[in-house]
């Protein structure tokens, strides 16, 4: 059955990467909301909406939506979110799911209350180099993940007026607060150390200890310039080592026998390094950020269907381990 979408927020984040990878699905967006009168009626003009709203509260409560969709700010997703749960209907919305861990934890019983999922947008898990390393911990041919190493940048350019760095962590670092576990386990313990250049140019490296006995280390900051490639996962096996470059590059070193000596070297599909990239000539409709893939796991899940979708607990976890990283850093 072609599930009934009522969408919040109709910004360039949601009219250009979500919600055309939302559209390929079995869905259809009936009506729309935004503060803003010609991003409404673009939007509405780009998905064949006739049902616009600068209301929040009266889309919700309009009849014939099976569920809620929304890409607005931290707050405006604990308040919408919550007004859609109580009224029994089931939610996906992009990441933070409030601007704090306690908003997040209301999101969380509000979910529990109604019986509905939640279900948040860490997009990077679907990342495509993030899929297949993953997949390929999980097929086991890798090993138990002993150590984790990274980074993930943006540019002081995202900083305009008053430094503040909160949009920074509840945009961009809350991805690694969710990802460090997709790949490792559970997180034990975060320590942080900081260097700040001026204010708005700062450079930390989190530290984590990981339950399964895994260390990790990932450098974040906003020293880096967003034009050039801004993230790369390490993941470190005994004799073995996956590298994600720019969420599209995949490289899985293993345990190859020197060759240079000998007369009958060749490549061995079981030791040698592995490679991967997105052949970007195909002329294919694919998604390497992975908006598309998430999307396939949350339409069904608003639906009711049990699938790997990020879901509200998921997004408390993250929000407490950005607590306690800014803690640690006393950003």
């Amino acid at each position: 059955m072609t599930l009934k979408i009522g969408w919040i927020g109709c910004g360039i984040h949601a009219t250009q990467m979500l919600l055309p990878q939302l559209v390929r699905h079995d869905v259809e967006i009936v009506a729309l909301c935004d503060i803003d009168g010609k991003r409404l009626a673009d939007a509405g003009r780009q998905f064949g909406v006739a049902r616009l709203t600068s209301d929040a509260e009266e889309l919700i409560r309009m009849p014939g939506i099976d569920a809620i969709g929304m890409a607005v700010g931290p707050d405006q997703h604990l308040d919408f979110g919550k007004l859609a749960l109580d009224r029994g209907l089931p939610v996906f919305m992009e990441k933070p799911p409030s601007g704090t861990a306690a908003g997040a934890r209301e999101l969380r019983a509000a979910s529990e209350r109604a019986g509905k999922p939640l279900l948040v947008g860490f997009m990077k898990r679907y990342s495509v180099g993030n899929k297949i390393a993953h997949n390929i911990i999980k097929s086991g041919r890798f090993g138990p993940v002993l150590g984790l190493t990274g980074y993930y940048m943006t540019a002081p350019g995202y900083f305009t007026g008053n430094v503040d760095y909160t949009g920074f962590f509840l945009h961009h670092c809350v991805h690694y607060m969710d990802l460090v576990s997709f790949f490792v386990s559970p997180v034990q313990t975060i320590s942080a150390r900081k260097v700040e250049k001026t204010p708005g140019r700062v450079l930390f490296h989190v530290g984590f200890e990981f339950e399964c006995g895994a260390i990790g280390n990932i450098a974040m900051g906003t020293i880096q310039s967003r034009g050039t490639p801004v993230e790369r996962i390490e993941l470190m096996s005994d004799h073995q080592r996956l590298e994600v470059d720019d969420v599209i590059e995949v490289r899985w070193n293993r345990n190859p026998p020197f060759k240079v000596d000998d007369p009958e070297a060749t490549l061995a599909d079981d030791v040698d390094t592995l490679t991967w990239k997105p052949n970007f000539t195909a002329a294919a409709n694919e998604d390497p950020k992975g908006y598309y893939s998430l999307l396939a796991d949350v339409v069904p899940a608003l639906g009711g269907a049990p699938t790997a979708a990020p879901t509200i607990h998921d997004g408390v976890i993250a929000m407490e381990r950005l607590e306690t990283l800014r803690r640690e850093l006393a950003l």
